[in-house]
């Protein structure tokens, strides 16, 4: 008799210390968001991955949220606890403040955001600005430069812009005031299927960013902006507080990310992904393993 209970008993704990395991464990995970488009997605898997292999935190990530209001509300209400973001996005789009050189505009993300409970860290490295892109040999044809040659013909031209872009303060009803452009028709459309749309023939320019991969696949003039309207919109981590609090280790690996990724990298990972086809995760992973980040 006595024999058969410890059988029992040791049944009993063979049974409770998995599924204590399991509870402990499903209690430490964070949620990682990204917008919808491609280098959003690529630099969520990056983080992604990093943290998963340096530390025990499980990540789920939500991929495709929306547009930037979409996510920035959802970590505001702590739906998400990390995301990528970009600075000028930060102050002109969630703040209403005007953004100012690269380190002016960095310092006042860091300031702002931590009002909200939130943590900037470091640039990932690259600026992803706002430009008109057109078809390189009709901007030959034309003799277009800069935005201020653009705008002279802007009337000739219908744009092809994300919704975003066509709806935030700093994006196009302040651009076509800055430059004076009128366009013939602008058509807003999301991201994927701006580049579609202008091969087609279906929109002339489209307001690309500048570290797009199909730049190069489309073989597009990029503009430039020489009255310098488009504030810095470097890339980098944002965190809630609380979760740092939480989960302390999780602010030295996101800081491994600073200053690793230039302008060429990040249209070379969106182009992996956007021109050939490449999945994401394999993308993210290739990337951190050439920083020696991971194995």
């Amino acid at each position: 008799m006595k024999k058969r209970k410890i059988i029992m008993f040791l049944l009993t704990i063979m049974l409770v210390l998995p599924l204590t395991g399991c509870i402990l464990k499903s209690g430490d995970s964070i949620t990682l968001g990204s917008r919808n488009n491609t280098e959003s997605i690529i630099l969520s898997n990056i983080m992604a991955q990093l943290i998963e292999a340096k530390t025990d935190i499980k990540v789920i990530t939500k991929e495709n949220l929306g547009g930037s209001n979409v996510v920035w509300n959802a970590m505001l209400n702590d739906h998400i606890q990390v995301i990528p973001d970009y600075t000028g996005t930060i102050v002109a789009n969630y703040y209403n403040e005007t953004p100012g050189n690269a380190e002016e505009t960095l310092a006042m993300v860091k300031e702002f955001v931590s009002e909200d409970g939130i943590k900037a860290f470091n640039t990932f490295g690259f600026n992803n600005t706002y430009t008109l892109a057109l078809d390189k040999k009709k901007a030959e044809e034309l003799n277009l430069e800069t935005f201020s040659d653009f705008a002279k013909i802007s009337d000739q031209f219908t744009l092809g812009a994300v919704f975003e872009f066509i709806d935030r303060p700093d994006g196009l009803p302040g651009f076509k005031k800055e430059y004076k452009i009128n366009f013939k028709d602008v058509k807003g459309m999301d991201h994927g299927i701006m580049y579609r749309s202008f091969a087609s023939k279906e929109v002339d320019v489209i307001n690309s960013y500048t570290t797009d991969g199909q730049l190069q696949m489309y073989d597009l003039k990029v503009l430039e902006d020489d009255l310098s309207y488009f504030p810095p919109y470097h890339a980098l981590p944002l965190a809630r507080k609380d979760t740092l609090e939480k989960y302390p280790e999780l602010e030295e690996v996101l800081s491994l990310l600073a200053g690793k990724i230039d302008e060429l990298t990040m249209q070379g990972m969106n182009a992996k992904v956007d021109n050939e086809g490449m999945m994401v995760e394999v993308v993210a992973k290739e990337f951190l393993q050439e920083v020696g980040l991971i194995e």
